[in-house]
């Protein structure tokens, strides 16, 4: 059992969660492309967030007892976490990967990072070394490598669709879901505040995935729908979120947002192994540049 007494030990684990995160929302690209045909978005979303709010409230159900008066009070803010990080972050995703690419939704993600660490820095106060700046560029670059295959000119000939701008939307969702979660201090452990902030998002999602639901034209439930609701929730869902959360109360939300450039490459990976998609050398020579700049991005600033 690892021990988190100490702050040492905290810094340890969350570097160690800090390159397994993206990995785990990895998964997540999977789902959203076997979703199409098979469960609508928000049910999809309300599933995934039902089963993640509930395994967490079952661990954290004596904190979250304890402390819910100042749930309640502070109910507002889990509403508004739940609307950008469960609808908009997660519904939303699901929406836009109906009509556009793997690489379009790669390249408009990598932005959230930037978006992150600059809004970490104007407006939290957070230090940012020319160390870690270096690593934003590098990771950056290889992100772009990876997304583009290689091929630099190929940004030109990207082909936007109105699932472009779903995922616009969600990318700046998730810029402000990473600095809110930052700003607002709350007296929750990560596994409780994600808890609640999931009694957030079913609450938001409720309607939609009734509305859904009432459709003529929504496919009937099956063990497949089932199946991609249980995968989303444990890995993309608990596992994900909890870790990021996590990392970011101890490391700083700015030093954990550069590691969103690895998912792209995760993604990639995921892709080859089990959808049975190609494996070029720009992965290569993306993971070249990213790895190496999420060292860099996730040191400790000087003071």
């Amino acid at each position: 059992m690892i021990s988190l007494a100490t702050p040492e030990s905290r810094q340890r684990l969350a570097l160690t969660l800090l390159w397994l995160t993206p990995a785990l929302w990895s998964v997540n690209y999977l789902v959203a492309r076997s979703a199409p045909g098979v469960v609508e978005p928000h049910m999809l979303a309300l599933g995934r967030w039902s089963l993640a709010g509930f395994i967490l409230s079952l661990i954290a159900r004596s904190e979250l007892w304890r402390l819910r008066r100042s749930i309640l009070q502070l109910g507002w803010q889990y509403l508004a976490l739940g609307t950008l990080g469960m609808l908009v972050c997660g519904a939303w995703v699901y929406q836009g990967a109906k009509t556009t690419s793997a690489m379009n939704i790669a390249l408009i993600y990598a932005a959230s990072p930037v978006l992150i660490a600059l809004g970490a820095v104007l407006w939290l106060g957070e230090r940012f070394s020319w160390r870690q700046g270096l690593g934003v560029a590098l990771a950056l670059t290889g992100v772009c490598h990876v997304v583009v295959k290689g091929q630099w000119m190929s940004l030109a000939q990207v082909q936007w669709t109105v699932g472009d701008g779903w995922m616009v939307l969600a990318m700046i969702s998730w810029a402000g879901y990473a600095l809110l979660q930052k700003k607002w201090a709350s007296p929750l452990s990560a596994t409780a505040r994600l808890a609640a902030i999931c009694m957030g998002g079913v609450l938001v999602l409720l309607p939609f995935a009734v509305w859904e639901w009432l459709q003529a034209d929504t496919p009937p439930w099956s063990a497949q729908a089932s199946f991609l609701v249980l995968l989303a929730g444990l890995l993309p869902g608990v596992g994900a979120y909890w870790a990021y959360g996590f990392c970011q109360k101890v490391l700083g939300a700015s030093r954990v947002a550069t590691s969103l450039y690895l998912s792209p490459l995760y993604g990639g990976l995921a892709a080859w192994l089990v959808l049975g998609e190609s494996m070029g050398f720009h992965h290569v020579i993306g993971a070249g540049l990213i790895l190496p700049g999420i060292f860099l991005a996730s040191q400790q600033a000087q003071r």
